[in-house]
C-alpha cells in the first residue's frame, strides 16, 4: 500500500496542484481545508504523514497541530509544515509545537519530496526500535513466565518436544513485529504451518499470501509479486494486480526461497529495504505495508559461500530466524503423532480408530523418517486404509522399514552377536568394519546414503571407509 499524506490547507488551488505532484510520485493523498474535517477523517484512515499550512483564516497551524498531538491514534505521526513566512520565531514554533519539520512556500517540488522521504524514513526507523521494544518485553515475560500466553494458537504443531516449546515462545514473541522472519528446516517439518501461526498471531487486519517461487524465473517473479500495468508486453491486455497488493496490511509468504534467481533477488532486497515497488511496465512507486516471511529447506549461509545468495538479502531476512528441527531429532514426538495421525485417518475414511501395537513405536524409531511429519502422516493414514482388524497393522510398517533400511528385527529375539564369534576364528577389528560395510551396502541394495545411516555414520565417512577397504 503506498504512503498515505495528509494536507491540510485552507488554499483548493494548492491543495491541488500538491495533490497532483505527490500523486506522480506514488503517494495516497487525503485533504482537507479545515482541522475539525482532518482530524475526523484522519482517525478513519491513519496518514503516515501531514503537511500542515501555518497560515489558515479560524485557527492557525501550530493550534491545529495540538490538537493533533491529543488524539492518541495521530499523536506519533509526523507533522511538516507548511509557512509562507520565514522568520525566526514561525520557524521555532514549527517545533515547539510538535512539527517534524517546515517546508516554505513558494515550494520547490524537489524540496518538498526530499523532506518527506527523510521524515517517512525516521518514522519507519522509530516504528522498528517500537517493535524491538515490544518484542524485547514479550521475550523477557517468557523467560520469566515460561509459559505461553497464546497457547491455542499452536495447536495445529502436535508435539511435547521441548525444543518446539521453546520455538513457540519464540514466534508469540516475535509475531507482532513488522520485520522479516526466515524459517528454516527440512522437507516436511511444517515450515508453512509456523508461517500461518505467525500471521494469525500478528493480529494483522490483512490475509496471508502464499508464493512458491520454485521455478519461477525473473520476470514471471515480478509479474506474479508485482503485477503489471495494460501493455507491459506481449499478452498484457489489462492490469494486474500483484499478490504484493493482495497482502496489504497481512502477510505475504514466499516459500522455497533459497531457489529465487539473483535479479529477483535484488527486488526482493528492495522491497525488503524501502518497502516500495514498481509494477511491470509502470514509473509509478508503490509502497506495502505487507510483512514478510520466507521458508527454505536449503541452506542459505553455503548459497552465500559459493554466491548463489545475496548476503545483503540474507541478513536482511534473518531479522528473525527460526529454525524448525528434522523428526529425527525430536523422536519424543513419535508417540503422540502416531495417535494423532491415526485417529484423524479413521476420521477421514470413516472407520473406528484401530488401537496401535505395543511394538510399533520402537520400530518407527529405528528409522529417520526424511519426509518429516508429512512422510510419517502418509504412512500412517496409508496404514490405516490398509488395516481391517481392531489392531493397526504392524507387518504394513514392517514392510516399509525395511524397505528403506533393510530387514530390521523388532521383537526380542535377535541373537547375541558375541555368540557369533565363540568359536577360534575371532575377526579382527578391520574384518569386523569390512563385514558391517558389506552387511550394510547389501541390505540397502547399494544405497550409500542409506547404508551410512544404518551404521551411524555420514555418507562421506563412510565413502572413506570403503577406499580404505579398498585400498
Amino acid at each position: 500500500m503506498n504512503n498515505r499524506i495528509f494536507i491540510i490547507d485552507d488554499d483548493k488551488w494548492f491543495l491541488k496542484q500538491i495533490t497532483i505532484v505527490l500523486k506522480k510520485h506514488g503517494f495516497t493523498i487525503s485533504t482537507a481545508q479545515s482541522s475539525s474535517d482532518a482530524i475526523e477523517s484522519m482517525q478513519d484512515s491513519v496518514p503516515d504523514l501531514i503537511l500542515l499550512d501555518v497560515i489558515m483564516p479560524d485557527e492557525n497551524g501550530f493550534q491545529v497541530c495540538k490538537k493533533i498531538k491529543e488524539v492518541p491514534k495521530l499523536e506519533n505521526i509526523p507533522i511538516i509544515f507548511v509557512t509562507a513566512t520565514d522568520d525566526k520565531k514561525t520557524i521555532t514554533n514549527c517545533f515547539e509545537y510538535g512539527g517534524a519539520d517546515y517546508v516554505g512556500k513558494p515550494l520547490r517540488n524537489y524540496e518538498l519530496l526530499a523532506r518527506i522521504e527523510t521524515q517517512l524514513k525516521l518514522s519507519k526507523k522509530n516504528k522498528i526500535i517500537e517493535s524491538i521494544q515490544s518484542e524485547n518485553l514479550l521475550l523477557k515475560e517468557h523467560l520469566l513466565t515460561g509459559k505461553l500466553i497464546n497457547k491455542s494458537a499452536f495447536s495445529s504443531i502436535i508435539t511435547v518436544n521441548a525444543h518446539m516449546q521453546s520455538i513457540f515462545k519464540y514466534v508469540e514473541a516475535i509475531a507482532q513485529s513488522s520485520r522479516p522472519v526466515l524459517i528454516t528446516g527440512e522437507t516436511g517439518v511444517g515450515k508453512e504451518a509456523f508461517a500461518s501461526i505467525i500471521h494469525n498471531l500478528s493480529l494483522r487486519p490483512g490475509k496471508m499470501v502464499t508464493i512458491n517461487v520454485a521455478g519461477l524465473d525473473d520476470n514471471l517473479f515480478s509479474d506474479t509479486l508485482f503485477g503489471h500495468e495494460k501493455g507491459a508486453f506481449t499478452g498484457a491486455e489489462k492490469d494486474r494486480h500483484g499478490l504484493i497488493e493482495k497482502a496489504s496490511k497481512g502477510t505475504l509468504f514466499l516459500d522455497e526461497i533459497g531457489d529465487l534467481k539473483s535479479l529477483s533477488q535484488v527486488k526482493l532486497l528492495r522491497l525488503l529495504q524501502e518497502q516500495e515497488y514498481y509494477q511491470l511496465g509502470s514509473d509509478v512507486r508503490k509502497f506495502t505495508d505487507a510483512r514478510i516471511i520466507v521458508a527454505t529447506n536449503r541452506d542459505l549461509k553455503l548459497m552465500m559461500e559459493d554466491g548463489s545468495f545475496r548476503e545483503d538479502l540474507y541478513y536482511r531476512l534473518r531479522t528473525h530466524q527460526i529454525h524448525i528441527p528434522p523428526l529425527k531429532e525430536r523422536k519424543d514426538d513419535l508417540p503422540v503423532l502416531l495417535d494423532h495421525f491415526v485417529k484423524l485417518s479413521a476420521k477421514e475414511i470413516g472407520k473406528s480408530s484401530p488401537a496401535i501395537p505395543k511394538n510399533l513405536i520402537p520400530l518407527l524409531e529405528k528409522y529417520d523418517f526424511p519426509g518429516n511429519i508429512r512422510e510419517l502422516e502418509a504412512l500412517i493414514f496409508d496404514a490405516v486404509s490398509r488395516t481391517f482388524s481392531k489392531t493397526l497393522s504392524l507387518e504394513i510398517f514392517k514392510d516399509f522399514v525395511e524397505h528403506e533400511l533393510g530387514s530390521i528385527e523388532t521383537d526380542d529375539n535377535s541373537k547375541n552377536t558375541i555368540e557369533l564369534f565363540s568359536g577360534s576364528d575371532f575377526p579382527t577389528i578391520k574384518e569386523m568394519n569390512d563385514l558391517l560395510i558389506d552387511q550394510a551396502l547389501e541390505r540397502t541394495n547399494g544405497n550409500q546414503t542409506l547404508a551410512a545411516k544404518l551404521l551411524g555414520l555420514t555418507r562421506q565417512a563412510l565413502n572413506k571407509r570403503i577406499k580404505r577397504s579398498v585400498d
